[in-house]
């Protein structure tokens, strides 16, 4: 049974796919937060706590992102919490002064996804201007000069709305 299908399930208030789920993810989850949080916090209380929030707000998942994004974030969420609360956050370090790091390995995946999704959804001239100028490195200027119609003359402005209109300069 696939993660999302558990997952529909646990929405519905099935504790035997919440007990499946968590016999799936609670080894995931202790080997992604060893990573992120220094020893002497309980693992076990983060894994438990996240838990609790996707029994809670499974109904809340949109499926826009894999099931386990979706679990990750949110230990990473309370993990972040966790380290705060016992005033670890801005160091992230032990008494032995060893630092540990606090990143999530998905979210630049999941950024760069996020951000594929909304180009698509824009017009083209539009996702046109944003990859040259954050893809390519192109000015705005270089970008606007880019994208204009083979007819535009130097002497009009291309206004906000995306509009020719005379200069007056």
């Amino acid at each position: 049974m696939s993660d999302a299908v558990l997952l529909k399930s646990v929405a519905r208030g099935d504790q035997r796919a919440f007990e499946e789920l968590y016999r799936r993810y609670y080894q995931r989850l202790a080997r992604f937060l060893a990573k992120r949080i220094p020893p002497s916090d309980s693992a076990d209380e983060i894994i438990n706590d996240t838990l609790l929030v996707v029994w809670q707000h499974a109904g809340d998942f949109h499926y826009s992102s894999q099931v386990s994004t979706w679990i990750f974030g949110i230990a990473y969420r309370v993990a972040l919490k966790s380290l705060r609360k016992h005033k670890l956050w801005l160091r992230g370090t032990t008494g032995d002064e060893r630092t540990y790091p606090v990143d999530d390995p998905t979210w630049e995946d999941e950024q760069r996804q996020w951000i594929a999704k909304g180009l698509r959804r824009l017009p083209d001239k539009q996702r046109l201007s944003l990859v040259m100028t954050y893809h390519l490195g192109h000015s705005v200027e270089q970008a606007a000069l880019m994208a204009l119609p083979s007819w535009y003359d130097e002497g009009t402005n291309v206004s906000c709305a995306g509009t020719i209109a005379p200069s007056f300069d």
